[in-house]
């Protein structure tokens, strides 16, 4: 049987994407799932921080079969990479890189679903179409993730409206920029370790479960 695999993927820089990437990777290990984090983006930044966590906590234990797994791969090889360790895993998590380069696309084509996340700004979302679009050209779904979403904020009319210009699934969860997540990030921790009774905590663990849906 093969693993979910859910690609992360959005054009736009800034956006949160490997945060994202790293937070749902610990998060579904420690739900008890077997994952396999697969870094194509050149510049390395999730398995860097991956790195970082081994060297600062060394081996951590997960609920049950949970179990999980950095794998640092670019260029042609990624397909088939992706495609190996969905057979070995519940779940593929696919850090892409930031443009519409080679290694993007073929994450997108493998995903069974692609989380964009996208800060809660309509000049955001705007500049999120591309990833839509390629998405689209792939006929991969996706799901549209708010990420970084202040304190107090409230989505204005012209913000509803701009996200309703994409024409796609909007998770109901949205992600707060939230001091949590930042502090477990520095430790080398998911936010699900570190302060797992936060506000935090409970929306990546939600969002965990809107992408294992989501993709089918």
């Amino acid at each position: 049987m093969t693993g979910t695999i859910i690609t992360i993927a959005q054009q736009k820089g800034g956006a949160g994407k490997t945060t994202l990437a790293a937070q749902l990777a610990v998060a579904l290990a420690h739900s008890g799932k077997s994952v396999a984090a697969i870094d194509i983006d050149p510049q390395m930044s999730l398995a860097t921080w991956f790195r970082m966590r081994t060297s600062l906590n060394g081996e951590i234990a997960y609920r049950g079969k949970g179990a999980l797994e950095i794998i640092q791969i670019t260029g042609w090889r990624a397909a088939a990479e992706i495609e190996k360790q969905a057979k070995l895993h519940d779940v593929v998590i696919v850090d892409s890189p930031p443009h519409a380069e080679t290694e993007a696309k073929i994450a997108v084509r493998n995903a069974h679903i692609v989380l964009i996340p996208v800060q809660p700004s309509p000049m955001d979302v705007w500049a999120t179409k591309p990833t839509v679009d390629m998405a689209a050209a792939e006929r991969t779904p996706v799901l549209l993730v708010l990420n970084r979403v202040p304190p107090r904020a409230k989505l204005t009319e012209r913000m509803t409206a701009a996200v309703k210009e994409l024409e796609v699934p909007v998770a109901k969860v949205s992600i707060g920029n939230r001091v949590a997540l930042a502090s477990s990030m520095a430790d080398g921790l998911g936010v699900v370790e570190a302060a797992k009774r936060s506000v935090a905590a409970q929306e990546i663990t939600a969002l965990t479960k809107a992408a294992l849906k989501a993709a089918g």
